[in-house]
């Protein structure tokens, strides 16, 4: 099991900057890959941004290239992503999640609480 907490989400104007946390704690001594999802009011939840264990990422989202970013930190067991030129289209929920193995597409097994992120115009 890897339980995961989510931080840093907030209000913000349009064109500001937010900085999302997500701790992994639990069975974090296997490889495993952690991504980035959102689920804006009325709409299905989206793939945004992973990062597998090397560092390999995959965005998901094309609209983020370019401003957001995803790091990890395996020595803390945290994932950030660095979400940069907000738009209001970014408001939504933002839920880290984490899968075992190296594949940073496919079914995620584990999830937090989510974050809400609002972007004011």
């Amino acid at each position: 099991q890897v339980q995961l907490v989510e931080s840093g989400g907030g209000l913000v104007q349009a064109g500001g900057s937010l900085r999302l946390s997500c701790a992994a704690s639990g069975r974090t001594g296997s490889t495993y890959t952690l991504g980035w999802f959102r689920q804006a009011p009325g709409k299905e939840r989206e793939f945004v941004v992973g990062i597998n264990w090397s560092g390999g990422g995959t965005y998901g989202v094309d609209s983020v290239k370019g401003r957001f970013f995803i790091s990890r930190d395996n020595a803390r067991n945290t994932v950030y992503l660095q979400m940069n030129s907000l738009k209001p289209e970014d408001t939504a929920i933002y839920y880290c999640a984490a899968k075992m193995g190296r594949l940073v597409v496919g079914p995620y097994d584990y999830w937090g609480q989510g974050t809400q992120v609002t972007v004011s115009s």
